[in-house]
């Protein structure tokens, strides 16, 4: 009884008051739902990442040029920084069944970007320098024409195969096969188009919407290069993984005539160590979003203390008739904090709620431009969230409930 007699005096007080109250919910509310929109979003934007990198196979190692400082780091060519000490000699070495016999076979890419036009027009794309053997290591399927060859390679032939999503923006219905469109000024006769393999977001490369251009031509015509932005080894079965790893670094090394594995100038990633990459990297984004969303939390707690500053000083004559009462400090410090914190926890309800609906409504416009994304909730940041909120009513009417508790019966009767 003692306990509801204060959340009795603490709901009359919020009906009372109904719009304050709503004013006072609303810095709650929107923190607690922009804390589960970027933990949905997230998670969401995490899985559809992972996704697409296990699109690209579970049995590739990946070799990149530039040393990283540990095994989970990405090396300096990954974050944009041009590293010239993977050649082709190396894809070729490399591809030798007798130096990695792991390996099925490998491939070779240099990329860029720039304008590509066709019938007036422009748009700015990513393209690629490939080895013919791309269609084999990355299981690749080209819907209309073919690929280009081994010998279209060797001579530099300026033939193209272009993705999906490209070949419907740039000649709609029109079949692409045979016509001439042009990359920095080049003209290169397009010979086929790839099958559809699903959209890419966040700046990742997508095949879809990509072109496709021998090795050499990429780097002798396109960017004027000799090294290789990066390689791929198909291995025969993912058991295999580790030991091709071990020949792959000893092989570069002899070649590079590296003793010390400390001073290596390249890096060798199987899929499982990019996907720890990619989740590390993404989850400490999500939680620097986080981070920052919880500020508005603060904010709505200040706008709490506010409130319940104001309604300290327009109920001291309640407060001093309590007290005049028989009413105990503890009682009056209960009150009031139960107010604050029925403020907060109501507020940190509809948050959760906004920020749900708002996730999946995300969710679905998303999906409808035919990306993979999961609409996830997170269960534990639900609660979480609710109880920062409970929490940060209570810390935040603390100085409030105190206040009220300090007044006077004899001042508070003559107060007017």
């Amino acid at each position: 009884m003692k306990l509801l007699n204060p959340i009795k005096i603490s709901y009359k007080n919020l009906l009372a008051a109904k719009f304050r109250s709503f004013l006072t919910m609303l810095g709650i509310i929107i923190g607690v739902g922009s804390v589960i929109i970027i933990m949905a979003i997230g998670q969401s934007a995490q899985e559809l990442i992972l996704d697409q990198v296990k699109g690209i196979g579970t049995n590739l190692i990946g070799v990149i040029p530039g040393a990283s400082s540990d095994d989970k780091s990405p090396p300096a060519a990954a974050m944009g920084i041009s590293i010239t000490t993977l050649t082709y000699d190396d894809l070729e070495a490399l591809r030798n069944p007798r130096n990695i016999p792991e390996a099925e076979d490998g491939a070779g890419y240099v990329v860029g970007s720039d304008t590509v036009s066709y019938g007036g027009l422009d748009k700015a794309l990513s393209f690629t320098g490939t080895t013919a053997s791309y269609i084999n290591v990355e299981t690749a399927e080209v819907e209309n024409g073919r690929f280009f060859t081994k010998e279209e390679e060797a001579n530099l032939s300026k033939v193209a195969v272009i993705g999906s999503k490209m070949a419907l923006e740039f000649f709609g219905n029109d079949n692409p096969i045979g016509k001439t469109i042009k990359i920095k000024e080049q003209n290169f006769n397009v010979i086929g188009v790839f099958k559809d393999r699903g959209s890419s977001a966040f700046g990742m490369s997508s095949q879809d919407d990509s072109v496709f251009v021998p090795l050499k031509t990429g780097q002798k015509i396109l960017l004027g290069i000799n090294y290789l932005s990066y390689a791929r080894l198909k291995v025969k079965n993912p058991d295999l993984i580790p030991s091709a790893i071990a020949n792959v670094k000893a092989t570069l090394r002899e070649r590079h005539h590296i003793k010390d594995p400390s001073k290596d100038d390249f890096s060798v990633r199987d899929q499982a160590s990019a996907l720890e990459t990619i989740t590390n990297i993404t989850d400490i984004l999500r939680y620097f979003l986080l981070a920052i969303g919880t500020v508005s939390l603060i904010v709505g707690g200040v706008g709490i203390m506010n409130v319940m500053l104001i309604a300290v000083n327009q109920r001291v004559r309640e407060v001093g008739l309590r007290k005049a009462v028989g009413a105990r400090n503890p009682e009056i410090i209960a009150q009031f904090l139960i107010e604050s914190a029925t403020i907060s926890s109501l507020g940190g309800i509809a948050g959760i709620i906004l920020g749900i609906l708002l996730s999946f409504v995300a969710s679905v416009i998303i999906q409808a431009l035919d990306y993979y994304w999961p609409f996830i909730i997170s269960v534990p940041s639900i609660f979480v969230a609710f109880g920062v909120s409970v929490f940060i009513g209570i810390i935040f009417g603390i100085y409030p409930a105190r206040k009220a508790s300090q007044i006077s019966p004899m001042e508070a009767l003559r107060y007017e």
